[in-house]
């Protein structure tokens, strides 16, 4: 465990202990704290050079936005945590190509954003007010814990046609349970970091953890899913992924939405967002007109795909490439 690690184990642990309020307080300060400040990287900063960017103000932190295009068919871009919005830059590409106008932000605390954090409740009010300058989205394309925070938008009047999650959480426990055991934190810690959350995120809200979860009532969503996961993803396992098709199959024979899983080989949690196949096939899937409720696995070199009705997912095509 590093140094900062270990520190941070042995002072949470400790004060739970003495003062298990302040213990709370304490490990949800240091929860909502990305692990660090990503940079544009060299084959991103052209892309985001193009970029018109703006700025909204979201709980006393200036949020940085950007848009390509003119602004008529907006496609939103949700970056992960400790990432930000030129990690899409493939996807801007391809969109622009096509006539759609990309839209993203960098989420406080990540990019060239202010502020030293961000909770799932400011990512949920920054798409609500994106959605109010640009009205609906042609698609909300979310990476990550993106993937989470863009269905918990969903439920709160944002709207769009189509979703794309890539290696997507799916349970707001599974961020909560990484956290824990990284740290090595007692179980009394994330019982006050719960606490916490629903003391002052959302005080009075019911049932608040089945809602934080994009599993939660998938009939109130009117959109198609696509989602792409790595078979070997070791940021977000790909039952996240599965758990969401087991949600919407279920809407799918209720209300005819179609949902559907691609799992690759070979592109881990990071490198999925700028694989030629799986950008290609995500923007074929925002430009398609009609749904597809039945689609068939094609031979593709990385990837599979199967449908809602198959169950989860097969595995990757025998013989995929290793990029």
């Amino acid at each position: 465990m590093a140094p900062m690690a270990a520190l941070l184990r042995t002072a949470l642990n400790t004060t739970s202990y003495l003062a298990p309020g302040l213990a709370g307080r304490a490990a949800f300060a240091v929860f909502r704290r990305p692990t660090g400040r990503s940079r544009p990287r060299p084959d991103e900063r052209e892309v985001l050079a193009a970029a018109r960017t703006g700025r909204i103000t979201v709980q006393g932190t200036s949020v940085v936005t950007y848009r390509w295009g003119d602004g008529t068919r907006p496609v939103l871009l949700v970056h992960g945590w400790s990432s930000r919005a030129s990690r899409f830059s493939h996807f801007v590409t391809a969109l622009c190509e096509l006539g759609y106008s990309p839209v993203s932000f960098d989420a406080p605390g990540h990019g060239d954003s202010s502020g030293r954090g961000v909770t799932i409740r400011e990512l949920r009010e920054v798409m609500v007010r994106l959605h109010g300058q640009y009205g609906r989205f042609e698609a909300v394309v979310a990476h990550s814990f993106g993937v989470l925070a863009t269905f918990f938008a969903l439920h709160d009047g944002v709207e769009t046609r189509r979703v794309v999650g890539i290696g997507g959480v799916a349970e707001f426990s599974h961020a909560l349970e990484g956290f824990r055991a990284t740290l090595g934190l007692r179980e009394r810690v994330t019982g006050e970091l719960r606490a916490h959350v629903e003391r002052k995120l959302f005080p009075g809200e019911p049932d608040i953890w089945r809602r934080l979860d994009a599993t939660y009532r998938p009939d109130e969503i009117d959109a198609d899913v696509l989602l792409f996961h790595d078979e070997n993803d070791d940021t977000v396992p790909l039952s996240q992924s599965q758990a969401l098709v087991r949600a919407y199959a279920a809407r799918r024979d209720a209300e005819g939405a179609g949902v559907r899983l691609v799992v690759t080989r070979g592109l881990g949690h990071r490198r999925i967002l700028g694989d030629p196949e799986v950008v290609a096939a995500a923007v074929d899937f925002v430009r398609s007109e009609q749904p597809q409720p039945q689609p068939q696995p094609q031979p593709q070199p990385r990837t599979q795909s199967r449908s809602a009705s198959d169950g989860p997912a097969a595995g990757p095509l025998p013989g995929s490439a290793v990029l």
